[in-house]
């Protein structure tokens, strides 16, 4: 059944900002990851996020966990807030955009008018994911297994690349942990090589996968990470990961 109506809240958000420095090459095409997670491809004036899980929180409540029912809320202001400041046109999830079938029918009513709101404003295609293989077809936008944007592919799971195929993808929830000044330093990152790109997830309650762990790890052979700092966006090749 839905959800209770939610108060307005003041919720923390990560920084939003596109990177002034960072940039990320594929395909022949530069690409600008956001401190939020998202990725704009300038190209196709076209912004893309990954893994937003939108509902998680009232899913964890249905098993007994209960933690403040906001991940919804503060997903959709930053995902607002990252559109806005890249001026993208076309809004690509990249699956796993809501946290199970009836993630739907749970959303409280102001949160639904906010992703409505965001669909009204940009074109808007959602991948499906696992774990939302038939997105709700009342929220605006368009459904698709995969988009072909210029020589890209974008799909939500990784996949085995044909001859010159180029790929971009979400569902590994990416993150990566170096050493600096003595200490252990962990957070979400950008994954790639010359042939695919691995996006963090863009959803408030999601967890993450140590880039190190064999089902990343297998995909590449060499490969550079882009961490996500509290101000910057840092790279660094993988060989410096632990």
């Amino acid at each position: 059944m839905p959800s209770s109506p939610r108060p307005q809240a003041s919720l923390p958000t990560r920084p939003c900002g596109l990177s002034r420095s960072a940039r990320i090459a594929l395909a022949g095409l530069e690409l600008v990851p956001d401190l939020s997670g998202a990725l704009l491809i300038p190209d196709f004036a076209t912004l893309v996020v990954a893994d937003l899980h939108l509902e998680k929180g009232s899913s964890l409540a249905r098993r007994g966990l209960h933690i403040p029912p906001y991940d919804t809320r503060a997903t959709l202001r930053l995902l607002a807030e990252a559109i806005e400041a890249s001026g993208a046109r076309h809004l690509i999830c990249l699956g796993d955009s809501f946290h199970d079938g009836e993630a739907r029918a749970r959303i409280d009513g102001a949160d639904l008018a906010s992703l409505r709101a965001i669909t009204a404003t940009v074109e808007t295609t959602w991948i499906s994911g696992n774990h939302d293989p038939a997105p709700a077809t009342d929220l605006g936008g368009r459904i698709a297994e995969y988009v072909a944007l210029g020589p890209l592919t974008l799909r939500h799971a990784p996949a085995a690349l044909e001859e010159g195929e180029r790929e971009i993808a979400g569902h590994f929830h990416p993150a990566a942990s170096i050493m600096r000044q003595g200490r252990s330093i962990r957070c979400r990152c950008f994954i790639g090589d010359d042939r695919r790109l691995i996006m963090p997830a863009f959803g408030s309650y999601t967890g993450s996968l140590d880039v190190s762990a064999p089902a990343i790890a297998a995909l590449f052979d060499s490969a550079h990470v882009w961490m996500i700092g509290r101000e910057r966006i840092h790279r660094f090749p993988s060989s410096l990961i632990r």
